[in-house]
């Protein structure tokens, strides 16, 4: 039995710091919901820009926001990923961050005491903050323990820098029974060259990470054991499994009380579910980037698909085929503006995701019960999808043009492996599994679940 937290919850307080990215934010924010149901207080620090979404999101607790000015040397007037120009940015923005330290130390100052607080991992420079008030800071990385424990044995068994071709698969010493290439890894991640701002920005945020007091994962341990316990026995660190965070933060459910307040997309998902249409969603995170080339093989395989799917597209520049959303109006809708994905997955409707296979996106669709089509597209997104389908096999990937995991998607791959997620053989296996991983899922966040009883244990732990 666990014991009861010495003192008066009220008096723990914990300081929650997202970067700035949608993918890294709502996890937290979730978190912080969960934290307010534990009677925990909560102060969230943002920047001007944000603020507005993490106002929003956090409607109707007591959660304080705290405002930090930031200016990006990379990109003036950009306080988010989702507003660069081009992903090829990315690090030089990231390494700006650190201009908001002093700043971001002057509110500690200001703040009630602080029990511990959870930053973005991409926000290295909040270790030394931490440090300078005497803090425990635990570093929130977005990814899974699978992720990180594979990265970091490849690395370590020189699969990276290897001889081999970077398609050609290599046994894992530590994890037998998995394979992994380079291609499984970013480039950027596995050529590590000193005078990158990418190899500056990985150093400082693996090097801040491993000194931090412990890792926040928006995960659950019965899904991935084997790599949470490996972390453990090797790291200084320890990593705490509290989530899935969308199950876990208990947000009110939305009740349209007149039908016309409904989002379009959830009033035609309605029509589609009274029609016994089985319907694919389609999404591909905040900030995906496809050449036009690879986006009109996405749409016409779609259409020629004759599956029902909702496409929900957040890049402006991304131009269709000509006439494409009047030829598919009975079968699909496209959406291009932000959308509760959730809400989405949730819908009874929902049969399958094609997706980039971002964590927050994996995590969603296994607590819906909706098997996966896996096309990743950046960062640890090759990982993830090599997880849902080899792992814990809760989908497919999609069939490239040569083969390899980073090749053109044509699209009669990308037919064949739609109907195979909607209708084939694959599926009932995927649909199985899938469903085992939810149930456990929501036992995890229950009362007296592993996530639960994690929390618990870390309040009591930061409680003195």
């Amino acid at each position: 039995m666990l014991k009861k937290r010495m003192g008066s919850s009220a008096q723990q307080h914990v300081l929650l710091f997202p970067f700035m990215a949608k993918g890294h934010t709502i996890p937290l924010l979730q978190f912080g919901r969960i934290l307010l149901n534990r009677h925990v207080a909560v102060t969230v620090i943002t920047t001007p820009a944000n603020r507005p979404f993490v106002e929003e999101s956090l409607a109707g607790t007591a959660a304080s926001v705290v405002t930090i000015p930031f200016t990006s040397t990379a990109v003036p007037g950009v306080e988010s990923t989702d507003k660069l120009p081009s992903m090829s940015l990315f690090y030089n923005f990231a390494l700006s961050t650190v201009s908001m330290q002093p700043h971001f130390e002057q509110a500690l100052e200001a703040l009630p005491r602080v029990s511990f607080m959870v930053t973005d991992g991409f926000l290295w420079w909040t270790l030394q903050s931490a440090n300078i008030f005497k803090i425990r800071r635990l570093a929130f990385t977005g990814m899974s323990s699978y992720c990180m424990s594979l990265c970091r044995v490849a690395a370590v068994e020189g699969i990276f820098s290897g001889p081999q071709p970077k398609g050609e698969l290599v046994e894992l010493t530590q994890f037998t029974w998995i394979r992994m290439c380079k291609d499984d890894v970013e480039t950027e991640f596995r050529n590590r060259e000193a005078e990158t701002a990418a190899h500056e920005f990985n150093t400082k945020m693996m090097e801040t990470t491993m000194n931090s007091y412990g890792v926040v994962e928006n995960s659950f341990y019965e899904l991935q054991p084997a790599f949470v316990d490996y972390l453990n026995s090797n790291s200084s660190y320890k990593t705490w499994c509290l989530g899935p965070f969308c199950l876990a933060a208990q947000q009110p459910k939305k009740i349209y009380r007149v039908p016309d307040t409904k989002p379009r997309w959830i009033r035609w998902l309605d029509e589609k579910l009274e029609q016994k249409c089985s319907v694919l969603y389609v999404s591909f995170g905040s900030q995906p980037e496809v050449s036009l080339e690879q986006l009109e093989e996405l749409a016409v395989g779609l259409e020629e698909s004759s599956v029902s799917f909702l496409w929900v597209i957040t890049k402006k520049n991304w131009d269709l085929p000509e006439g494409f959303e009047e030829r598919v109006k009975s079968k699909g809708m496209v959406v291009r503006e932000w959308v509760d994905q959730r809400e989405i997955l949730m819908h009874e409707s929902m049969k399958g995701f094609l997706s980039h296979c971002g964590w927050n996106s994996v995590l969603e669709s296994v607590c819906a019960g909706v098997p996966i089509l896996a096309w990743p597209l950046a960062a640890d997104q090759h990982l993830n999808a090599k997880m849902v389908d080899e792992e814990i096999r809760v989908g497919l990937r999609v069939e490239t043009s040569d083969g390899s995991l980073r090749g053109f998607v044509k699209r009669e791959g990308l037919k064949k492996t739609v109907r195979e997620l909607m209708e084939g053989e694959k599926r009932k296996e995927a649909m199985k599994k899938v469903g085992e991983w939810a149930c456990m899922a929501i036992k995890a966040v229950e009362e007296g679940g592993s996530s639960w009883s994690s929390l618990e244990f870390l309040l009591q732990e930061t409680s003195v």
